[in-house]
């Protein structure tokens, strides 16, 4: 098809359009690259315990050996995953002289390694820590052991993985520059994620509802479909380098 009801198409000229464009991911985009999202990697012997046990300051405190070797595999699994064609085509979507934030729930870091600039991590990022009550980010060299967590240089109480546990708020600045972002943003391509996370998927919701167009590519229906202009039922890898793309076709 390639008449005007094309969606590809009419995709393609609502993200041309936009000079201020905002890129919202989920795991849609990090699953191409074989990063599974956290929920897929409670598998084999991390298969019998709970996301309490793993991704609660509570668990951490009662345990925090066993959630930094958590962290510490998947944080492994990020560094030797490579970014996919999807990362590559938001990054080079930022070279044509407008403003493309990207703004993401993912933690692996592989839109900055892909070449993004402008990334806001609503979620954090599992290749940082931070000193558990508060001192802030963790010097260079803070790995150490990968089986146990390193003090904190200034305090002595154990570092801590830089990611939004089950039950804390998302970073106060993150949230704030994302708003902004999807406030000012003609349109948003959201990418890879169910819309289900609160408060997180209410930034597309609050740009759909202001008139501001949505592009939505999952392979799976998503909580957005009812908002969006345009809905593609495709991979990450698959349908954004066509959507972003000068010419319409994946480089």
């Amino acid at each position: 098809m390639s008449g005007p009801a094309d969606p590809v198409r009419r995709a393609r000229e609502i993200l041309e359009a936009a000079r201020r464009l905002v890129v919202f991911t989920g795991a849609g985009v990090s699953a191409e690259s074989g990063i599974p999202t956290f929920r897929d990697a409670l598998e084999g012997l991390w298969a019998r315990f709970d996301p309490e046990d793993l991704a609660t300051e509570a668990g951490f405190r009662r345990d925090p050996s066993l959630v930094w070797r958590w962290y510490a595999e998947r944080r492994e699994r990020a560094r030797a995953a490579e970014p996919n064609a999807a990362h590559h085509a938001i990054a080079r979507a930022a070279r044509g002289g407008r403003s493309v934030v990207v703004v993401t729930q993912n933690v692996d870091g592989l839109h900055q390694r892909a070449g993004s600039a402008d990334v806001v991590e609503l979620h954090g990022s599992i290749v940082r820590a931070r000193c558990l009550e508060g001192c802030g980010p963790a010097p260079a060299g803070w790995e150490g052991d990968p089986r146990t967590p390193p003090p904190c240089p200034a305090c002595g109480v154990p570092l801590r993985p830089d990611v939004v546990w089950f039950g804390e708020w998302l970073p106060e600045a993150a949230f704030a520059q994302a708003a902004h972002a999807c406030r000012e943003a003609d349109a948003v391509l959201v990418v890879g994620t169910s819309g289900l996370v609160q408060p997180a998927a209410g930034l597309p919701i609050a740009a759909a509802r202001r008139g501001c167009p949505l592009v939505v590519v999952d392979p799976r229906p998503t909580a957005l479909e009812p908002l969006a202009a345009v809905n593609l039922r495709q991979t990450a890898a698959r349908a954004v380098p066509v959507l972003l793309a000068p010419d319409g076709s994946a480089p």
